[in-house]
């Protein structure tokens, strides 16, 4: 497949929501940086220095398997707005080190009807749905 890189918004989702609740005048905390798309990967994992950027709040842990098979515990932080090849969804942050990508896995691909262009090594609207993600309700 290669290396497939995109660039990505995130949002601070509380920040959106007081913003529409006219509790907040500023605009939203927000970051424009890139993610390594890693469909072997489940969630939506963001470096802790823009975790703090944005002012993410800690709200659970999880266990996670590193690629050396290794068990980590990895912080859950308060969600947020992003925004992926012309798409948005709302979803929880996982805490990474500096030193890892950042990560979007298959929770938010599915989500937001992406698929991985390996051709092109790009993330794009699914074919099938360019008007928006569809989603089977049975």
């Amino acid at each position: 497949m290669g290396r497939v890189m995109a660039k990505i918004k995130v949002q601070n989702w509380g920040d959106l929501e007081l913003i529409a609740a006219g509790a907040r005048t500023e605009l939203p905390r927000s970051v424009d940086t890139e993610a390594l798309v890693d469909t072997g990967a489940g969630l939506f994992y963001l470096q802790t220095s823009l975790v703090k950027k944005l002012g993410l709040r800690p709200i659970d842990t999880i266990r996670s398997r590193t690629m050396s098979n290794l068990l980590e515990e990895r912080r859950v932080c308060s969600p947020v707005e992003l925004e992926i090849a012309g798409r948005t969804g709302v979803f929880r942050v996982v805490e990474v080190p500096d030193a890892l990508p950042n990560l979007i896995g298959q929770i938010p691909l599915e989500e937001l009807d992406l698929v991985v262009d390996t051709r092109r090594h790009r993330v794009v609207p699914n074919p099938a749905h360019p008007e928006g993600p569809l989603y089977d309700e049975f």
